[in-house]
């Protein structure tokens, strides 16, 4: 295993959560996910989770619809609670630990976030899922997970998406884009690619957070990051 790697935050997006459907949660995907998560809390890693709300709401599609951008952008934070509830459920079927927290109150749902609580939580070995992405309008939740990753000191953030790491241009759209087994956090920037937004990255670099990009659907890729093969894309210096 990595040595230098204890605590990891997960960045799920909500569509990762689709499977074959068109809306909603995929009680396969969450079977399989919970499944992937303990291969890497069996060996001691402590595990946050962020996830987005795509397969829900998503607020930017949602203003462009006409509906009021905050307004939107509240909605898909909402998405986030239920897809943190289900994810919740699922690991605890699995045997895991798992507490959600949520950056808006939804105190009969799940707990606040509160740093030091989820710190806590951490060091006791829970499974702790961010909900409502960073609580505001405007924000990402790869902001949203940049920021609890640098907030409860991971030592790497893992993005989970549909392709197996960076690449040029879309891989689903054109199959001679380039893959990256590197890159740095300047060429990434500069170069505007699209996995992550320019905001979360940003936040990584400044705070010497590594990202990892990799395809949920390789099975034990996760448990294989951990062990320290090089799966997908290294974002560093």
């Amino acid at each position: 295993m990595h040595s230098n790697i204890k605590r990891i935050l997960l960045k799920l997006s909500g569509e990762a959560l689709l499977g074959n459907q068109a809306f909603g949660v995929d009680p396969k995907v969450l079977v399989y996910l919970a499944k992937e998560i303990r291969s890497i809390t069996e060996k001691g890693i402590e595990l946050g989770i962020v996830i987005g709300g795509g397969n829900i709401f998503r607020g930017e599609g949602l203003a462009q619809s006409g509906i009021d951008r905050v307004t939107g952008d509240q909605m898909g934070m909402l998405a986030t609670i239920i897809n943190a509830l289900a994810i919740q459920d699922a690991l605890e079927r699995e045997g895991q630990v798992a507490r959600v927290m949520s950056a808006l109150k939804v105190n009969e749902v799940c707990e606040d976030y509160i740093r030091r609580k989820a710190i806590r939580h951490l060091e006791k070995g829970r499974i702790t899922i961010f909900a409502a992405g960073t609580g505001n309008p405007y924000f990402t939740t790869d902001s949203a997970a940049s920021l609890r990753a640098v907030e409860i000191e991971a030592d790497l953030l893992i993005k989970a998406t549909r392709v197996n790491g960076v690449y040029s241009e879309d891989p689903l759209k054109n199959e001679q884009a380039k893959h990256y087994k590197k890159i740095s956090y300047n060429d990434f920037i500069t170069m505007n690619l699209g996995v992550m937004d320019t905001t979360s990255i940003v936040m990584c670099k400044e705070n010497n957070l590594p990202v990892r990009v990799y395809d949920m659907n390789i099975e034990n890729a996760l448990s294989d990051i951990i062990d320290g093969k090089d799966i997908g894309t290294l974002i560093g210096h």
